[in-house]
């Protein structure tokens, strides 16, 4: 059977997630900050290709809502249509203000919540999830566990490459980690690799030598599909070009404009090269002579009010052009538009000049194939893409991007050659259509994709027995508390909270978020003389059981089997490390093994987790302290479990309210939920105390509870803070 088989008869719904940068469908400001580069092309243009495909009824690009007075309006707009059946979907999380993507991962646990609302309104579930950047990953990977579909993951750039590069041109480790939040994003890369059903790759060197110092490195679920270009944009010289007004702008600057034109067209960034390009230009002894720099680098009115990596770069590539006297010799144009950027490549190939990218490193190089579509030779860094796409195209020459005579000497090559010229001009244009179309990578990209489909799902399916057995139908409300050390306090308050329930029995439900298993939690109940709740988590969120005769969600059970083997768990982890299962009655489940840590025992997470990577079993390890290590399967927890009740039953995130008391309630309220947290909390969740929707109570048990729903009077006219969590202070500094 063929992959296309298991596409669905209606076609597919398919769900992109790109976060970070500035997205929209026509005019993208590429180069205008770092985060606004190739990505936001390559996304916009693959969902407008997918959107064409008959397979294909839907497909939606969730991005953030920017609504900033600094940037064009259309970022503040909720829909916008790529063409056929593609949406770009803005969703808002955090500011309204557009925020560097460093700055954005407290506010992706909102967009997680914000998307399950959009996704609900569609009233399909998505057939795939496809997340781009890490920070996507990790939104990806938690709304692909809770929807019960593939997770397709393209990293674009990755931390621990980004970590290594850095590292080697001296930054020191700790700024590395100020600036960039590394750890957090190498970390999510790891879980979203190991919840990953494909990856997609734009290289071979990709998968070789970038991926492979992951963890969760598994081959066998990566394939290489070089991205598409839209070939209908870029085209040969055709004697238009000289009229456009780029031409006369490019003139400004040059002696004599008819010489062959050296063309670098990158954003302001280190890693572009471009300066050490000035220093190879400029040092030959005969390019300036022979040819002109003509050297694009995004916007700049004045480079000195520019963030601190672009000012930088301008800095130093204006101070080459200077040091070389090349005044003449080269152009740097402050403004251009994106419909320019064809313009430019013709001008290039009408002079019989080159275009150059020799970035220090070139995850793909859409560039490349720009210049390619357009008859343009290329001079390209030995690394990523450009090795690809020369060995496809044959149309140019790899080079050292430290070494400057050898970036010359490619250029001066092709410049003195016309034969080698046109013969590079040639297989640029055949190579491009060959294997860069959109239409070719699409194809590719559906065939892959498709042989990872579920077979129908119905998870979010109400049956009669739940409905008859839960309550949940008739309340827009929720209340979720743990058991031993959460509804523990004094007999009036235990009364006053019954009363609070019976009374808004009508709109607010009352559920129990527990560690323990069924039996346990039962005992626990009984213990503290509480009725049944109208739902019961146990095991972390391993099982959720509804009604007085606790009937249990199968749906939900099945979906957790995805991917878990408990007893090859249990098998790699015994006698590894110092840890011994837990023989405390109720600590065990089904979807849970728990282990007690001896004291002292530093680190321990850390080195259960990687031993299970080594193993590539796929789990979650997770713990309140050091001394107990609970692991899980990856589509399981408090939060997941939580999630699902909203989705399933229809109740609004911001309709929960959590008494929180351990770190392992952290993954609940995180997002749009209301919580309370106890005064005899654990340490981690003082990282949450500036959020609006996270109410830190003076008081324990019961009664921090009864606090908590005065504080949002959760029984009545409830209060909900506009904002689920603070803005940073300074976040782009």
């Amino acid at each position: 059977m063929s992959p296309q088989a298991n596409i669905p008869k209606d076609g597919l719904y398919l769900v992109h997630l790109s976060i970070h940068g500035l997205i929209r469908g026509e005019n993208l400001e590429l180069g205008r900050d770092p985060d606004t580069g190739g990505q936001t092309k390559y996304v916009v243009e693959l969902c407008r290709q997918l959107g064409t495909s008959p397979d294909v009824a839907r497909v939606d690009l969730l991005t953030r809502l920017v609504a900033d007075p600094k940037v064009s309006s259309d970022y503040a707009v909720p829909l916008e249509p790529l063409g056929g059946n593609a949406f770009i979907r803005r969703i808002q999380a955090g500011p309204k203000r557009y925020l560097r993507k460093e700055s954005l991962w407290p506010y992706l646990d909102v967009f997680i919540d914000q998307a399950l609302l959009h996704i609900r309104s569609v009233n399909r579930l998505p057939d795939l999830i496809h997340a781009h950047y890490a920070d996507a990953g990790y939104v990806g990977r938690t709304l692909a566990s809770l929807l019960g579909c593939p997770l397709v993951f393209t990293g674009h750039s990755l931390g621990r490459v980004k970590r290594q590069r850095l590292i080697e041109q001296g930054t020191a480790p700790e700024d590395i980690e100020n600036k960039y939040r590394i750890s957090q994003r190498i970390e999510a890369e790891e879980k979203t690799l190991e919840s990953a059903s494909l990856v997609v790759t734009s290289t071979r060197q990709e998968v070789r030598e970038q991926y492979e110092i992951y963890d969760h490195y598994v081959p066998d679920r990566m394939r290489v599909i070089p991205p598409g270009i839209d070939l209908s944009r870029y085209s040969t010289p055709d004697g238009t070009e000289s009229d456009h007004p780029v031409a006369a702008e490019l003139a400004r600057f040059l002696r004599d404009p008819a010489k062959p034109m050296v063309l670098a067209l990158a954003r302001a960034d280190e890693r572009k090269n471009l300066v050490r390009l000035v220093e190879a230009f400029g040092s030959h002894p005969t390019l300036r002579e022979r040819a002109n720099l003509v050297v694009v680098a995004g916007q700049r009115d004045d480079y000195r009010t520019l963030p601190s990596g672009p000012r930088r770069v301008w800095q130093d590539l204006l101070a080459a052009i200077d040091r070389h006297d090349l005044y003449g010799h080269s152009a740097v144009p402050k403004h251009h538009k994106s419909t320019d950027v064809p313009v430019f490549y013709q001008l290039a190939a009408a002079s019989n000049g080159v275009f150059v990218n020799a970035a220090l490193t070139e995850p793909f190089g859409l560039t490349l194939l720009e210049a390619a579509a357009s008859g343009l030779p290329i001079v390209a860094t030995r690394d990523g893409g450009p090795v690809d796409i020369t060995s496809n195209c044959r149309n140019g020459i790899l080079v050292d991007p430290l070494d400057p005579v050898d970036i010359a000497g490619a250029i001066h090559t092709l410049l003195e050659d016309p034969i080698q010229w046109r013969e590079m001009a040639k297989g640029g244009l055949l190579g491009t259509h060959e294997f860069y179309s959109w239409e070719t990578h699409s194809r590719r990209y559906l065939e892959e994709c498709s042989r990872h489909l579920p077979e129908g799902d119905t998870l979010l399916r109400v049956t009669t027995g739940e409905r008859k057995a839960a309550s949940l139908p008739i309340v827009d409300r929720m209340i979720l508390s743990g058991l031993h050390g959460s509804l523990t306090g004094p007999p009036e308050s235990s009364r006053e909270l019954a009363h609070i329930l019976e009374a808004s029995r009508a709109n607010v439900g009352f559920g129990i978020l527990t560690g323990l298993d069924l039996e346990g939690a039962r005992q626990s109940l009984t213990e503290l003389d509480l009725p049944t709740p109208d739902v019961l988590i146990t095991q972390l969120g391993g099982a959720i059981h509804y009604g007085e005769k606790l009937l249990r969600d199968k749906a939900w059970t099945r979906h957790l089997r995805f991917q878990w083997q408990p007893d090859t768990i249990r098998s790699c982890l015994a006698d590894a490390l110092d840890i011994h299962p837990a023989d405390q009655p109720g600590l065990q489940g089904e979807f849970k093994i728990t282990y007690h840590c001896p004291q002292n025992s530093r680190g321990i997470h850390a080195k259960v987790r990687r031993l299970l990577r080594e193993h590539k079993l796929r789990a979650q390890v997770t713990g309140s302290d050091a001394e107990w290590i609970d692991i899980l399967p990856l589509r399981s927890s408090k939060g997941n479990a939580m999630r699902y009740l909203t989705l399933k039953w229809g109740l609004p995130p911001d309709g929960m309210l959590v008494l929180a008391r351990t770190a392992a309630d952290a993954t609940a309220i995180r997002g749009n939920t209301l919580a309370v947290v106890m005064a005899n909390h654990d340490s981690w969740l003082n990282r949450l105390r500036d959020y609006p929707r996270v109410y830190f109570s003076e008081k324990t048990g019961i009664d921090a509870l009864l606090d908590g729903i005065r504080y949002y009077q959760f029984d009545s006219n409830p209060r909900i803070p506009a904002d689920p969590i603070p803005e940073e202070e300074n976040p782009d500094s």
